[in-house]
């Protein structure tokens, strides 16, 4: 189909799940999703801690996620990153369908030793990301920290996602780790299938 990413194949393998495949002169990387998971996940984006931070959300959003991806490394991690989590986003916006019968709203705090993170989110379908991750360094291994806030905000854009999230931490690594892990539980929380909530959890009738 095509997309604000340009030409994405996303098939739907049944309800809630779905794989997202996108391939260009800069990245190739294909994304299998299951909303409805056991926080299973294979990462392999070649930046060794954003796998990390990307398997820290599958596992605490409950989510099974699947990601491979190769990027021009070479220039620096910035496409690979940025590209994973619109693809990530995309395949999640599928997932969600007409995003009818969810809570549609979450919101997580977690505590990392002296790093805390709160996440709020909305996924009806409105992107918009306000972000305060106070890095104090440049990097976490091979990850460049302000790319934690640009794949944040990729992965609100294309996902259809409000997120407001914070975090404070003396620890880059806790703080980052902090992050994920609240937007994982807040996540968790809006995805889930209210059973009282037969459509939109909107006054409109519909989202998105």
């Amino acid at each position: 189909m095509t997309t604000p990413l340009g030409s994405l194949v996303v098939t739907a393998r049944d309800a809630r799940r779905v794989t997202a495949i996108r391939r260009t002169r800069e990245t190739d990387i294909t994304v299998s999703l299951d909303l409805d998971g056991a926080g299973r996940a294979a990462i392999a984006t070649g930046v060794g801690f954003f796998d990390h931070l990307l398997s820290a959300l599958a596992h605490h959003a409950l989510l099974d996620l699947d990601i491979r991806a190769t990027g021009d490394l070479v220039v620096d991690e910035h496409h690979t990153v940025e590209d994973v989590a619109l693809v990530l986003g995309a395949a999640f916006a599928e997932a969600l369908g007409d995003r009818s019968g969810i809570a549609r709203f979450g919101e997580a705090s977690v505590p990392m030793d002296e790093a805390i993170a709160t996440a709020v989110v909305d996924v009806g379908g409105r992107p918009y990301a306000v972000l305060d991750l106070p890095f104090r360094g440049e990097r976490v291994g091979a990850l460049p920290t302000q790319l934690v806030e640009h794949a944040l905000e990729s992965f609100a854009r294309t996902s259809g996602t409000t997120l407001h999230l914070r975090a404070t931490g003396r620890n880059d690594h806790h703080l980052a780790e902090a992050a994920f892990k609240a937007l994982a539980r807040a996540l968790r929380v809006a995805v889930e299938r209210d059973p009282r909530r037969p459509g939109a959890a909107s006054t409109k009738g519909s989202l998105g």
